[in-house]
């Protein structure tokens, strides 16, 4: 092989890695594409936290839209997250439903007598299984709903209130106002709709 070409490859190849983290860098980090988008949320039947009677199902995901929002007790961003959805919740914007994702019994219900419980329903996913089929890779994950029981928006990470102002709140109107078939692909970078519907200043 050349001696030229044998120099020019680890050139090449830092230089490909570069442009791969520098496209990185640009995205949102809260916006990560799902192949549930636009389709109907799993079908699943959770039993309710310790010290409720109500657990959650995807039945409870249709005829409104609403926020299905994945946490835990041992999740330290969803502690940095709760104050926000507690102000959701006060709004009565949309109901917020919760998935406890692999808590011990018992500690979800205590991390809500203590942070407060901004949800309509939770359900008991110890084992982890729905939040699986939901492609959840971290707590805290949030999705959008819409009345049919669509997912409509994959939020990965902490809820901040210019996340709500700005993308998911506008998001959830429209659904509201318009029904289930409002705007095109909800579920695609949300950031960019907004920005282009001067939402985002």
């Amino acid at each position: 092989m050349n001696k030229r070409l044998i120099f020019l490859i680890p050139v090449l190849l830092f230089l490909g890695l570069a442009g791969v983290f520098m496209v990185g860098l640009g995205r949102d980090p809260s916006y990560l594409p799902s192949m549930l988008i636009d389709r109907p949320a799993p079908e699943f039947d959770l039993a309710p936290i310790e010290g409720q009677t109500e657990g959650l199902s995807s039945e409870d995901l249709k005829g409104t839209v609403s926020l299905v929002n994945v946490f835990g007790s041992w999740c330290i961003a969803c502690t940095v997250e709760h104050p926000v959805l507690m102000e959701i919740a006060r709004e009565g914007t949309v109901p917020i439903f919760g998935i406890d994702w692999k808590d011990k019994a018992g500690a979800g219900t205590a991390w809500l007598q203590r942070h407060g419980n901004p949800y309509t329903k939770v359900g008991d996913d110890a084992a982890g299984r729905v939040a699986i089929d939901f492609g959840v890779s971290g707590a805290p994950e949030t999705f959008v709903v819409d009345s049919k029981g669509n997912i409509r928006h994959k939020h990965v990470g902490p809820i901040s209130v210019d996340d709500w102002e700005n993308v998911l709140g506008p998001m959830v109107r429209d659904l509201q106002k318009s029904g289930p078939e409002a705007g095109p692909k909800l579920g695609q970078d949300a950031r960019q709709q907004a920005a282009a519907a001067g939402e985002i200043r």
